[in-house]
């Protein structure tokens, strides 16, 4: 319960830093961001293409605005990953590793692909 307390309150958070903070968006470069989310380690976590897996949340396609995907990663919920500064992790490079992970498209349908369709 306290954990869920503890999520929600992280979650407003950074609706409020997404409704009140960062006003204009940096430009992000998809391909440098990509490269910026293999060199530190995120896919580790996250998947190669930030598809999620058990340890790490679901980043492609995110819902979040650059300014709230930011917020998120310099303070993320205790014990769910680390921090990163902007000494680690400058606004820029995270604008480029925000640019990879919307362009990665969505996945298709489990209808239109042939070995699900019949499920």
């Amino acid at each position: 319960m306290l954990k869920t307390i503890s999520f929600l309150a992280v979650t407003l958070s950074y609706l409020a830093i997404t409704a009140f903070g960062q006003s204009k968006d940096l430009a992000g470069d998809v391909e440098k961001g990509h490269a910026i989310f293999v060199k530190n380690g995120c896919y580790q976590c996250h998947g190669h293409i930030g598809q999620g897996t058990i340890a790490g949340a679901r980043l492609m396609q995110t819902k979040l605005t650059q300014a709230g995907f930011i917020g998120f990663v310099r303070n993320p919920p205790p014990s769910s990953m680390p921090q990163f500064r902007p000494q680690v992790m400058p606004d820029q490079e995270l604008a480029d590793v925000y640019a990879y992970l919307k362009s990665i498209p969505p996945p298709k349908a489990a209808k239109d692909i042939p070995l699900l369709s019949g499920l």
